[in-house]
């Protein structure tokens, strides 16, 4: 059990560093990484977002 609560709290670690080097959504940066996904793998609200925010700016 101890060794569990150990991997849940390093793997929480490592979450929310990776979450906070991801550029803030509507940004230029953000706009640039979603024309580099592939279509196929945006969610409706990353769709939505894009559209508003790199399209109709």
């Amino acid at each position: 059990m101890h060794k569990l609560l150990k991997r849940f709290i390093l793997i929480s670690i490592l979450l929310t560093f990776v979450a906070g080097c991801s550029p803030k959504v509507g940004s230029k940066e953000w706009c640039e990484k979603m024309d580099k996904k592939a279509k196929g793998e945006w969610s409706s609200n990353e769709a939505k977002d894009y559209a508003k925010s790199c399209i109709f700016k």
